[in-house]
């Protein structure tokens, strides 16, 4: 039996409340590099292909120039110089002449259209030429275009003129073309459809049907075979000859003999 306590004597001295453990907190998870992929959806392909972005807010996505179909009315448009990302007073001075020389010798716009929205809204684009459109998700890797390739693209992605030598002003098409690099979203096209070819040793491919390359491949500019005879009469022309591994993807046709046979029945 307890005892009962007395007036005046001092309570006992209680044992302090045991303390809970913090539960753990959940750290946040850093995305991923480039930001989420944008949904999208590419329709009327593979012959003319148009490609819808769907924006929620704090998004963008960049498109060449021109190439806008259709847009959401709080769809934000502001034109900038396609000079690559983070390029200085000097890199966007020397983008601009290269810019300048392409749209000579490939009728290419310089500029580039950033496209963001407040609350989730749509952008329509398509390319200049009936064809394909391709999505590719960048995951670090680099990716060369050549002239006319690009459609869009959105995140962490850098874009540089790549000079392709002084042999390849012989054609449009491999003057300049275009190295794409980082994490994000990308969209290039062609002129008919696209088709990838993995490359181990040595390939060839005729310099209007060539829409890009990655991987460990280098090329080089040459006559397509038999001589002067061959470049003259074989209708062939130059030749990229690519040597390595990695990936080349080819158009199913080609503009120049488009144009030469618009020219022919025109009598131009």
């Amino acid at each position: 039996m307890e005892n009962p306590q007395m007036p005046g004597q001092p309570m006992p001295a209680q044992p302090p409340p045991q303390q809970q453990p913090m539960p753990a907190q959940p750290q946040p998870q850093a995305g991923p590099a480039g930001g989420a992929p944008i949904a999208h959806e590419i329709t009327h392909g593979p012959s003319f292909a148009m490609l819808r972005v769907d924006l929620q807010p704090g998004q963008t996505v960049i498109a060449e120039a021109g190439s806008m179909v259709a847009r959401n009315q709080h769809v934000d448009m502001e034109v900038k110089m396609n000079a690559g990302r983070g390029a200085g007073f000097f890199a966007k001075l020397k983008a601009f002449f290269i810019a300048m020389i392409r749209k000579v010798v490939g009728g290419e716009t310089f500029f580039v259209n950033h496209f963001s929205a407040p609350q989730p809204g749509s952008v329509w684009v398509a390319p200049t030429l009936s064809g394909q459109i391709a999505y590719r998700r960048m995951n670090g890797e680099t990716l060369v275009l050549s002239s006319g390739a690009y459609v869009a693209h959105s995140g962490d992605i850098d874009l540089k003129m790549k000079f392709g030598g002084l042999k390849s002003l012989l054609m449009k098409e491999g003057a300049f073309m275009l190295e794409i690099s980082g994490v994000g979203d990308l969209w290039f096209n062609s002129y008919g459809g696209i088709h990838a070819i993995d490359v181990n040793g040595t390939y060839v491919v005729d310099n209007g049907h060539l829409v890009g390359y990655e991987g460990n491949l280098t090329y080089t500019m040459k006559s397509a075979g038999g001589g002067m005879m061959g470049l003259v009469a074989s209708g062939e022309g130059i030749v990229a000859e690519f040597s390595g591994q990695g990936r080349v993807y080819i158009q199913s046709r080609n503009l120049s003999s488009l144009v030469s046979w618009l020219t022919g029945i025109m009598g131009g």
